[in-house]
């Protein structure tokens, strides 16, 4: 899609969901990651450099999707619009970036949504499969 507007049901789920008395805990991944930043009004734009399989370092700060990770890790990136830094939403905490600073990790400041740009699921991910499994276990602490 042209953005994450134009993402069939994307956002109307991530919107239900923090409407929700008991929030299911939700993992975006790249447009899922975009959706997220919009759903919270933060602005999605063009990155000015777009990317298809790309290997980047991805720099990351404390967040529990990142445990046990080494830091900074090699992620694969496939994607040419970026969350705009400047117009992030304070309900949203940028939790890793690339060394040029292109948001590439957020998570709300409470509940337990979380967003990623590159993809962890890609075999050129480091640790892809670490970060998923802590996310699995996010559900220990929310729900």
């Amino acid at each position: 899609p042209s953005s994450p507007k134009n993402s069939g049901i994307c956002m109307e789920l991530v919107n239900k969901n923090i409407k929700n008395s008991k929030i299911v805990p939700t993992l975006g991944v790249c447009l899922g990651h975009q959706v997220i930043a919009e759903c919270f009004n933060s602005k999605v734009i063009q990155s000015g450099k777009p990317v298809h399989g790309k290997v980047s370092k991805i720099y990351f700060k404390n967040s529990y999707i990142f445990n046990e990770i080494k830091n900074p890790f090699e992620a694969t990136r496939y994607h040419s619009l970026i969350v705009d830094q400047k117009s992030l939403s304070n309900e949203l905490k940028i939790t890793a970036n690339t060394n040029d600073g292109v948001i590439m990790a957020l998570e709300h400041q409470k509940f337990p949504i979380y967003g990623v740009q590159f993809h962890p699921e890609s075999i050129a991910t480091e640790n892809g499969h670490k970060l998923l499994k802590n996310f699995l276990n996010t559900k220990k602490y929310f729900c």
